[in-house]
């Protein structure tokens, strides 16, 4: 997760990018958990 928080705070990655490597039912080998995302952005996944 301190690489993908990182890069956000950075802005090599925008909010839209970062849902990319959450964990989903569609995504399962995603890096991120909802609640991480969470933790990184602000924002509800």
């Amino acid at each position: 997760m301190a690489f993908w928080r990182l890069a956000y705070n950075e802005k090599w990655i925008t909010e839209d990018k970062l849902r990319m490597v959450v964990k989903t039912d569609q995504s399962p080998y995603g890096e991120l958990t909802p609640e991480e995302f969470e933790l990184i952005t602000g924002q509800k996944f």
